[in-house]
């Protein structure tokens, strides 16, 4: 296995890329990706960044959907802390940093909600944690397979803390800080997160269709070669004898 120069089907450059090892000239001028009849949900959904370029724009998201693992784990673990202190009917002495007056203890259903919610915001933090890490590697090395992970992981973690934050805002009460702070930082995430899913998607979509425009070229440069050689091949075959090579090869 060479790993100086890697296979055009394992990872190609982006056209987002300001160095890549391609001509932009000869893409469009060999077949446009844009030409292609391809479902919506094929197409890049975002062309630019709001900043820098979809590439560096991806690869920033990589590293915050790092850290919005990170931030998760933390939160999800203080939050099953916080319930197991607030159990109802628990009796604690002594003195303590934290009231936990902000913690739910009502309907008994409503409070396995919150902690399931919780336990299972942890076990996905953990899953985009390993998979940002693999989505940073992906996108310094242009390995379009290698972002499915992390798309497939980030996108259920959006939709879950999405549908957490609103069921956590709507049965505690917003009079205590700590429940108005987590709501709103938890909104701006979503939001910011949703953004970045969009760039990393596009960029997955457009080095995807480079994949296949060079494996097609490829294909067609291959086929091309193995026609060439077998015409020379019966061309030769079939070349006619010479009346001297057949007085020379008669025997005396």
């Amino acid at each position: 296995m060479h790993y100086g120069k890697k296979s055009p089907s394992m990872g190609t450059p982006s056209v987002y890329s300001h160095v890549t090892s391609r001509s932009s000239a000869n893409l469009r001028s060999s077949r446009s990706v844009k030409s292609l009849k391809v479902p919506w949900y094929r197409k890049p959904i975002l062309q630019e960044s709001i900043f820098l370029d979809v590439q560096r724009s991806s690869l920033i998201t990589a590293f915050f959907s790092l850290f919005v693992s990170l931030f998760t784990i933390i939160v999800a673990i203080f939050d099953v802390y916080c319930y197991s202190m607030a159990a109802p009917g628990s009796t604690h002495y002594g003195y303590y940093i934290l009231s936990y007056q902000f913690v739910y203890v009502g309907n008994s259903n409503v409070r396995n909600a919150l902690v399931m919610f919780a336990l299972f915001s942890l076990v996905g933090a953990i899953a985009v944690f390993v998979t940002s890490i693999m989505l940073v590697i992906a996108l310094r090395k242009e390995y379009e397979k290698k972002m499915v992970p992390w798309l497939i992981a980030y996108f259920v973690f959006i939709v879950f803390r999405f549908l957490a934050t609103l069921f956590f805002c709507i049965v505690n009460d917003m009079i205590f800080a700590y429940n108005v702070f987590m709501g709103l930082i938890w909104f701006t995430i979503i939001a910011f997160s949703v953004y970045g899913w969009l760039l990393v998607y596009s960029l997955y979509v457009e080095l995807s269709d480079l994949t296949k425009l060079e494996d097609l070229a490829h294909l067609r440069m291959g086929t091309m070669a193995s026609l060439n050689a077998s015409t020379t091949h019966s061309l030769a075959g079939s070349r006619p004898t010479t009346p001297h090579s057949t007085v020379s090869t008669m025997p005396v």
